[in-house]
This record gives C-alpha cells, structure tokens and sequence, in this order.
C-alpha cells in the first residue's frame, strides 16, 4: 500500500497536442496511469438522427496490449467490458454538450490506455473532456460549428473502503484490495452525472456513501480546476 494521504489524488497532468493527426489530442496521467485521448467532428450524425437537427458525442475505449503487466489481447479490445466503459464515456460527454447546438455534427473520441494502474475509466471521462474541448474549438475556427455547444465540465474519480480506510483515486494496490469501489462522475456545476458502485465484500452504509461521494466531489474539483486551466491557455 502506498504512503499516499487517504484523500489526496494522485499526482495528475495532461500533454495537449499530444498527436497533430486529430483536433483533440490529450495525453492525461493520473500517478502511474496515462491514457491518450482524441477527438474529431465530422459532419454526420448516426442514421437514426438525421433531420432532427441535433449533434451527437459518442466515444470508443481500449487498453492497449502493453498496457498491463499481463499483455491485453487485442480481441479483447473491443469486448464487454470496453463496451461498457465507451458508454459510460460518451454519456460522462453528453452530459456537458448541448447537443441541439452542434447541429448536425458528430464527434468522435477515442481513449486508449496507454498504461494502465487503476482509474483508467475515470482517467479517460476526464482527458476526453479536455480533448472535446479542443476539437469543438477547432470546429468552430473552421466554421464547422457556429459556436462551442460545451455547457459544462465533466471529470470523474475514483473512491473505496481499503482495509477499513475511505480513499479517494484509487490505484491499482488500492483497488484490489477494496471492500467497496466507486466510480463517481460529476459535473463543474457539483452535480452527479452517474456514480457506479459496489461491495466487494459486506454491504456498506448510507453514511458511507455520502461520505465517498464526499470525498469523490473534492478531488473531482481539483480535476475541474485541471481542466479549465488546461482550455484556458
């Protein structure tokens, strides 16, 4: 178990233009864990949209084979559990986009982790903002779009019960060894976008939720704060 403070997260950047072949292109750490994050409009919506005047987010996930101690096999890439978290990251995404506003457009954002120590869903929600963020403004700079339809941030974090102990950011040690895990998503406004939760042993409390969600609303903040300055400059 690392010395890290209970509530403190993990030491956390983000390397913008990571790659020139996208719009959006974020590298984002968290401690050990790095994924890249890209993003691009195209001038197409999904069939079942077309005519109704509204734009769509929509995101992809894969840990990359040498991510992890034991290789990832690529058939694996694109298996249940990729699925799940690619759209749990596209509604975190949704979340903070007007989409009546985009018109018909349609972004794409791809995550792939690169390295893999605990936290790369909530890693990715975060770095996939950012990398939104950039393409919506190149968008608009190329008269794509008329204006950023973004209404909000979105991050998400990790927290957990480890050995008795609530911790936030949970690593890859930490994560293992938990009673409970949560994935909290929330937005710049402080409001819940989806919590994903459970006990990996007995049961837990009512107390111990808002406690976690507590603790998950603090760094998610530090994360906002990330973000904006990483858009800002």
């Amino acid at each position: 178990m690392t010395d890290r403070p209970n509530d403190q997260l993990r030491p956390a950047s983000v390397e913008l233009g990571f790659t020139d072949s996208t719009p959006g292109s974020v590298l984002i750490s968290m401690g050990k864990t790095r994924v890249l994050c890209t993003a691009s409009v195209a001038e197409d919506v999904p069939r079942w949209m077309r005519d109704s005047g509204r734009g769509w987010v929509t995101a992809e996930y894969a840990m990359l084979p040498g991510s992890s101690p034991d290789r990832v096999r690529r058939d694996h890439v694109s298996g249940g559990r990729a699925k799940e978290i690619s759209r749990l990251i596209g509604r975190a995404l949704r979340a903070a986009v007007n989409l009546q506003q985009m018109g018909e457009a349609m972004v794409r954002v791809d995550c792939d982790v690169i390295e893999a120590d605990g936290g790369t869903r909530t890693a990715a929600i975060t770095g996939a903002w950012i990398a939104l963020h950039q393409a919506f403004e190149d968008a608009v700079a190329r008269e794509q779009i008329s204006a950023n339809p973004i209404i909000d941030e979105v991050a998400a974090v990790s927290v957990g019960i480890v050995e008795g102990e609530k911790m936030l950011d949970l690593d890859y040690v930490r994560d293992v060894n938990a009673e409970v895990d949560l994935n909290v998503v929330m937005s710049g406004r402080g409001l819940l976008v989806e919590v994903q939760g459970t006990a990996e042993g007995a049961p837990f409390s009512r107390e111990d939720l808002d406690e976690l969600l507590d603790l998950a609303s603090s760094g998610i903040a530090e994360l906002h704060d990330m973000q904006r300055r990483a858009v800002s400059g």
